[in-house]
């Protein structure tokens, strides 16, 4: 799995590819569910450090932090 901020970076390219609207809408598309998958990624990621967070935060700790 990748790293959030590699997958930050990866949103940016492809934010900028669509942006500059130089390919097909076939491919816009294709970019764009690819974009949507690396935000699911990353949000998933956040809940799972915001819960590690939360533990920490009520006095236990976890051991995979």
């Amino acid at each position: 799995m990748a790293k959030l901020e590699d997958n930050f970076i990866e949103l940016e390219k492809i934010i900028k590819q669509m942006e500059s609207g130089d390919m097909s809408l076939e491919d816009s598309f294709s970019l764009y569910e690819k974009g949507m998958k690396i935000v699911s990624a990353c949000n998933s990621e956040i809940d799972k450090v915001e819960k590690q967070l939360k533990i920490i935060n009520d006095g236990g700790l976890s051991e995979d932090v």
